[in-house]
């Protein structure tokens, strides 16, 4: 409960995507094993900061069937388009494409879909569901083995778990285009509805004035810096600006 309300919290866990398979093939490590690292790692920092757990945490590979369903809704809708066992969203369907992140879809660059770019209507469009290739993980799928997008899996999960609309989606300031910006696009195209009623993005952490970059040597954990200060004092420093303005970390504040 807070302020009399009842609060569901859904926190899911990209488990499969393009990054991961980056990541494993760097490392030379199972695909399925860098995703329990890292989601291990994200979960022990809020739990050693003191943060309470998420109602319901859905990773992605346990909702493929609902995932399959919601693309075969907006192909039965018309928004989305099958093509080479892969399925697209077709931007040129929704005209307030762009409305989230205050946008003009004629400005708009080519979806991150490179492989599949030359089977697109539009090079904006993106990926619903991707066809298998050598060697990566597959489900099964009326459009053949394959995998599904990125923005499919969060918006399948959200609705799965809150409903066709909700009220609060959060995230980072990165996430407003693509990521929430095509999860929106997918939710009005099946219900004529936004996903949620507010969309709440949080800044930046920097370091002394530098955004953090192992490159820049200025990285550092949740563990790391819970061995100088209190988990307190931590969560009182985030908590003492505005969610969505940039926070500079220096040792002197």
């Amino acid at each position: 409960m807070a302020r009399g309300y009842d609060v569901t919290v859904c926190r899911n866990v990209t488990d499969i995507d393009d990054k991961i398979l980056l990541k494993a093939a760097q490392e030379q490590r199972p695909w399925w094993a860098v995703a329990q690292h890292y989601e291990r790692e994200f979960s022990h920092a809020y739990e050693i900061l003191g943060c309470l757990p998420p109602t319901v945490e859905p990773r992605a590979t346990g909702h493929i069937p609902q995932m399959i369903a919601l693309i075969g809704r907006l192909l039965d809708s018309g928004a989305a388009y099958a093509v080479g066992g892969d399925v697209y969203f077709s931007v040129a369907s929704y005209p307030d494409y762009g409305q989230l992140s205050r946008q003009r879809p004629d400005d708009l660059q080519a979806a991150a879909d490179p492989a599949g770019d030359v089977l697109k209507r539009d090079p904006r469009d993106f990926a619903l569901w991707k066809a298998a290739k050598p060697g990566e993980p597959a489900w099964e799928s009326p459009w053949g083995p394959g995998r599904p997008g990125w923005h499919l899996e969060c918006s399948a999960m959200a609705v799965y778990y809150l409903g066709e609309q909700f009220d609060i989606h959060g995230g980072g300031i990165d996430l407003i285009f693509p990521h929430h910006e095509n999860e929106n696009a997918q939710a009005m195209a099946l219900t004529g509805k936004p996903l949620a009623h507010y969309w709440m993005h949080n800044g930046f952490l920097n370091v002394d004035g530098e955004k953090m970059s192992k490159s820049l040597k200025n990285f550092f954990t949740a563990r790391d810096i819970l061995k100088e200060y209190d988990a307190e004092d931590i969560r009182h420093f985030f908590l003492s600006k505005h969610y969505r303005s940039p926070i500079d970390f220096t040792r002197e504040l």
